[in-house]
């Protein structure tokens, strides 16, 4: 992947210091590493990058500035990328960073369960290309908060299954391997899994069923 021109917020000095060091090793270019919200958006305005690294709890308030940010972010230049990067699952303004269209890509992953430092980078370039990589604790606790009469309400419990999979930004051979099944068996699944969600078909209908799990 071409070199990625990078924003980062995070208001722990030690940690935005790190991102960028890990971020700047990788090849990419980081333009700011703010600590502040205002001061990640103001940036944004200015000078929008291709992805943009954000925590959710920053000042001055420290509970989801930097979530509200990437929603308004997500709003006025789709062709950000954002990679929230965060210590709990905030969902507050989660719908507005899914439901905006755009060819930029989105992410959310939990600080503490980021065990290496070649999956976060991983994530960085899925997100950039404008994939979803969510954190499947954060896909836990979005299922457990989704209605029960909405979109998904059709699909079979294994096809639930691999669709929480497809949310973690897993492949069909690596879901297949996680539920000890063929490829073929989790093609057939996917292809459930749009045809119950009535997706179109010149859309990414891999991401939009995601979307739609995640949204519920």
């Amino acid at each position: 992947m071409p070199a990625l021109r990078v924003v980062i917020a995070e208001d722990l000095a030690l940690l935005r210091e790190g991102l960028v060091g890990i971020v700047e090793r990788a090849g990419h270019e980081v333009l700011a590493a703010v600590e502040t919200a205002d001061a990640l958006l103001a940036y944004v305005r200015r000078d929008p990058p291709d992805l943009v690294v954000t925590d959710v709890r920053m000042p001055p308030g420290h509970s989801d500035e930097g979530l509200r940010a990437a929603a308004e972010i997500r709003a006025s230049h789709p062709a950000v990328s954002i990679l929230v990067l965060s210590q709990y699952v905030a969902d507050a303004y989660l719908d507005g960073l899914l439901d905006t269209p755009g060819p930029g890509g989105m992410g959310y992953l939990l600080k503490d369960r980021v065990g290496h430092v070649r999956e976060f980078l991983d994530s960085i370039d899925r997100v950039a290309a404008g994939g979803l990589v969510v954190d499947p604790e954060v896909v836990r606790q979005l299922l457990a908060r989704r209605r029960d009469d909405g979109p998904l309400a059709a699909l079979t419990e294994r096809e639930r299954e691999v669709l929480s999979l497809m949310a973690e930004g897993r492949t069909n051979g690596s879901i297949a391997a996680q539920l000890v099944v063929s490829e073929a068996a989790v093609r057939k699944h996917v292809g459930g899994i749009f045809a119950k969600l009535d997706l179109d078909p010149q859309s990414d209908r891999r991401v939009s069923a995601v979307l739609a799990y995640l949204r519920g």
